[in-house]
């Protein structure tokens, strides 16, 4: 997850999601794009962006669906 510290999108997004995929043993790494300035151009102010693998499922707001649906589709 590409986040920013002070950010209270990236707080709730980061809440929200901790239920969603508990019990799947799901790590979530967190970017902080202040610590990480090559990320700068591709986030910036666009801020938390969720991604798995290769794709992105949610920015700025957490689609349950997209991570739901990530979670099935998934290996166990």
């Amino acid at each position: 997850m590409y986040l920013r510290r002070w950010c209270h999108l990236c707080d709730d997004l980061l809440a929200e999601l901790s239920p969603l995929i508990e019990s799947h043993g799901v790590v979530v790494h967190e970017i902080d794009i202040d610590e990480h300035p090559e990320f700068e151009d591709a986030y910036g102010e666009h801020v938390p962006v969720l991604c798995a693998d290769d794709r992105e499922l949610c920015r700025h707001r957490l689609d349950a669906g997209a991570v739901r649906a990530y979670l099935l589709e998934s290996p166990a």
